[in-house]
């Protein structure tokens, strides 16, 4: 299966991929191409990849998910190309019979990705200017993650 796309990404056919009777928690994360003051002016992120190599290893953080939670389903999409601010440019979506599952299977899939998937990207800003990003720059996570309830 491919995992990578040259379009918008399409959450109706994810979410149909994972759904069953018995998953009652559904999980859906979308990575949206931001411009925040931390980022500066950005306009859009061009992705490229590895094909075959990032398809293996997303193909390999799937079964790894399903190792670790048996009756959740995962799928996860990127988008690679030119893709403008506000626009999603990674999906990920997991049923599992609970919310726990699905969240805790959906935050493995992204974060091994971050890690482990050759795909690199180049942000372009308003003007003109570029600058190549690393998984390692962009794997830091969110400031919710660090905290426990």
């Amino acid at each position: 299966m491919t995992h990578l796309v040259h379009s918008h990404i399409e959450l109706r056919q994810m979410i149909a991929s994972v759904a069953g009777p018995g998953r009652g928690g559904t999980a859906i994360f979308l990575g949206t191409v931001r411009c925040g003051p931390d980022d500066g002016p950005v306009e859009a992120i061009e992705y490229s990849a590895y094909d075959e190599m990032a398809n293996s290893e997303f193909d390999s953080i799937l079964n790894e998910a399903l190792e670790q939670w048996p009756e959740a389903r995962s799928v996860v999409v990127h988008r690679l190309g030119r893709i403008p601010t506000g626009e999603a440019s990674m999906a990920v979506v997991v049923a599992a019979p609970h919310r726990g599952e699905a969240f805790a299977a959906s935050r493995f899939v992204i974060e091994e990705t971050k890690k482990r998937v050759p795909i690199w990207k180049k942000e372009v800003f308003q003007d003109g200017t570029t600058d190549w990003k690393s998984n390692e720059d962009t794997a830091q996570g969110d400031a919710w993650a660090s905290r426990s309830p």
